[in-house]
């Protein structure tokens, strides 16, 4: 009798935790219309896109908030640095630190020419609001600034050595998926740039002869890989040109268009891109087949999601071996980190 209520108990308790478990399976109600339920899992079904924007903007948020808490400790020993470093130099000459800076920094800044600016006007005219009359004093007080600062930061790097500086600090890294996305460059190469990009935006075409000139410079010694990061929000051609690369590249012609949507920023529409595609001898019928059935689209919305993870909200995003650089940087910024990297390796 005991061994029988002992089983009709186990089987009521087996009957209990089943009806518990579909319960608890169940969608909770939301709201009732006309007597029709609105479950959350409809709701949830209905918001997925928003949910997943916000679940993005929430990852972009934690990674550059860790990120700026690291970058506050190395710049505060960076100043650290610096102060000692000139103050030791100035005590050396036997002169104040303020005639150091005018000696080496000051003096050395020239006032560039109207060739230079002009130059300069001719090369970024795309993302300068305004006639070269309207820019120009601009302009120059921009260029003087930044031979200011590179004259600053050469006399920095070279008393760093002189007093034998050290940072025993590992500079903040972000792993990014390299495996499968273009690039050029020795793949054993001592320094690996990641470009997360937007081929309609002008701060990425502003870029883009910044980071022809570090492939000239430093050849064999970079890599450079390039990742989807269309603002589709912003610029509406974007995920078309972005599936369009991809679709070139297909065809082992992903840098040829690469480049002639950066030099022809102004025009991106489908039909501008099967021209480009045309005139870089890329087949037509399968280049518009790739463009028109979306084929790339998933490959573009997943790299969108990693770089969210990694931190990047806007374009272009730099990622070299790993440390974040955003932003339109000019050239001395990329290659002062290419410089410490190739120096930490010992290449």
């Amino acid at each position: 009798m005991n061994a029988k209520l002992h089983l009709w108990s186990l089987a009521a308790t087996v009957v209990l935790l089943t009806v518990v478990a579909c319960v608890q399976g169940q969608s909770k109600t939301l709201a009732v219309v006309n007597g029709e339920s609105i479950t959350e899992e409809q709701v949830q079904k209905e918001a997925a896109t928003e949910l997943e924007r916000l679940e993005q903007k929430r990852q972009q948020f934690l990674k550059t908030f860790e990120r700026d808490k690291k970058a506050a400790v190395e710049d505060a020993l960076d100043k650290l640095v610096n102060d000692k470093v000139l103050g030791l130099e100035a005590k050396k000459r036997s002169i104040t630190v303020d005639q150091l800076v005018q000696q080496e920094v000051e003096n050395k800044t020239t006032v560039p020419s109207e060739e230079v600016v002009r130059k300069f006007y001719d090369d970024n005219k795309a993302v300068i609001n305004g006639s070269f009359i309207e820019t120009a004093l601009e302009i120059r007080n921009y260029l003087m600034g930044r031979s200011r600062d590179t004259a600053f930061a050469n006399l920095l790097s070279t008393l760093r050595k002189d007093y034998g500086f050290k940072s025993l600090v590992e500079p903040d890294r972000t792993k990014v998926e390299t495996q499968g996305h273009p690039s050029k460059g020795p793949a054993n190469a001592p320094v690996t740039i990641v470009e997360f990009s937007d081929f309609e935006c002008p701060y990425c075409g502003g870029i883009f002869p910044t980071l022809r000139r570090v492939e000239e410079i430093y050849k064999d010694k970079i890599r450079i890989v390039y990742r989807q990061f269309p603002l589709n929000n912003i610029h509406p051609h974007a995920q078309k040109a972005a599936e369009a690369s991809l679709c070139a590249n297909d065809q082992g012609k992903f840098w040829q268009l690469h480049d002639a949507m950066f030099l022809d920023q102004q025009n991106l529409t489908i039909e501008d891109l099967k021209s480009k595609a045309a005139t870089l001898s890329l087949n037509a019928t399968t280049f518009s087949s790739c463009l028109d059935s979306g084929k790339h689209a998933a490959i573009i919305r997943d790299s969108i999601a990693e770089g969210s993870t990694a931190g990047v909200d806007g374009t272009p995003a730099l990622f070299i071996n790993g440390r974040y650089l955003g932003g339109n940087q000019p050239y001395d910024e990329i290659a002062k980190i290419i410089e410490d990297e190739l120096t930490r390796s010992g290449k």
